[in-house]
């Protein structure tokens, strides 16, 4: 009824201990719909030249970065040409040639790297920076000719979600690949005090495993959870304590992850976590009460202080108590016994069902099948 499909049994015994949460940004804490907010022309380029070179350079990348800036061109009527040549570099940007001239087109910080000189377009970095909007620098031929701020709508539940993360004990820790004013203005708006930005989507399972070893505070609360949708974020879930997908989130994350929530709001996180103690909770009060009642009545009974037939009694009423307990909630609110459960089919499906007629994913008009981040 919430959503939420736990995949793992170990899920409802670990995530009472967990301490921290880690939530990976782009599609996670936001829609994960970037969308271009500004495009910056240098010296005496103009916009749209700009525009026009980082679309024709992004053309052949899967990034979910890149479907903005070609999203935005088409919606300006811009032509985009194809790149004569082509060259991704994982988690920094991208390399082509245009009307036969190179372009690079990443973050500011691969760019530098590359040895070119961003001082024209630093204050304008800074400022697209501090509204919290992922800032790509284009260059051409050498030059840096613009850059393109590129924003990404938070969640509407995301800060209730880190607000009952914080009330329970639980630290939220917000990872990206964004850098690091970028990342401190979007969790400034969150009330994420702890982050971990320009992570490369290949170092997220090693900052995961960093992070568990680090956790560990005395009381028990020494458990990390991951919460993420794209390809990057698989090795990252898996390497966690817990690992939970978003459902609107890519097939491969979903396979890697113990709990799989449905929806696309980040408060399931919290419906998970309150389900697990709940449920941990019930499992030690059941075993308590069955084993008070066994105990008792088999010790008496083989000692000879009570009749057998009062200790078969005994048992009766430790099953009784042990089914009471668990569903005292359900009768108490007036609702009926569901027992009502699905079973995981090989595929993922949760109904059980083959998903044969399942409708394919849908490649883009320019040939680009859109992936996670």
């Amino acid at each position: 009824k919430r959503g939420i499909l736990m995949r793992s049994g170990d899920a409802f015994q670990i995530f009472p201990d967990v301490g921290t949460v880690v939530l990976d940004k782009t599609g996670t804490i936001t829609i994960g719909e970037p969308a271009v907010n500004a495009v910056v022309a240098l010296d005496e380029h103009a916009e749209s030249e700009v525009l026009r070179t980082a679309a024709s350079a992004e053309v052949f990348s899967e990034h979910p970065l890149a479907d903005a800036v070609l999203d935005h061109a088409d919606a300006r009527d811009v032509d985009v040409p194809d790149p004569e040549t082509f060259d991704s570099v994982t988690g920094k940007g991208v390399r082509a040639t245009v009307d036969g001239a190179e372009v690079l087109v990443g973050k500011p910080g691969w760019l530098s790297e590359e040895g070119l000189d961003l001082v024209v377009g630093e204050n304008a970095s800074e400022d697209l920076q501090n509204e919290g909007l992922t800032t790509v620098g284009v260059v051409r031929e050498g030059e840096l000719i613009g850059l393109v701020g590129i924003g990404d709508e938070i969640k509407a539940d995301a800060s209730e979600t880190v607000d009952r993360m914080k009330a329970a004990g639980i630290t939220p820790v917000m990872i990206t690949g964004d850098n690091e004013r970028t990342a401190q203005a979007v969790a400034e708006d969150m009330g994420i005090e702890q982050v971990m930005a320009e992570v490369l989507p290949d170092d997220k399972r090693a900052e995961s495993s960093r992070l568990q070893d680090e956790s560990a505070d005395g009381d028990g609360n020494d458990r990390v959870a991951m919460v993420g949708d794209g390809i990057n974020d698989a090795p990252a879930l898996t390497q966690a304590d817990i690992g939970l997908a978003i459902g609107a989130g890519t097939d491969i994350a979903i396979e890697s992850a113990d709990i799989v929530l449905m929806g696309e709001q980040l408060g399931g996180v919290m419906d998970a976590y309150e389900i697990g103690v709940r449920s941990y909770e019930k499992t030690k009060q059941n075993l308590v009460a069955a084993f008070s009642f066994n105990g008792v009545g088999v010790a008496t009974a083989v000692t000879g202080l009570v009749h057998p037939v009062l200790a078969m009694l005994a048992m009766v009423l430790s099953v009784s108590a042990v089914l009471a307990n668990s569903f005292a909630g359900q009768l108490l609110a007036g609702k009926g016994i569901t027992t009502d459960f699905s079973i995981e089919a090989e595929n993922g499906d949760a109904d059980g069902e083959t998903g044969t007629d399942a409708e394919e994913p849908a490649i883009g008009e320019r040939g680009r099948a859109g992936t996670g981040s």
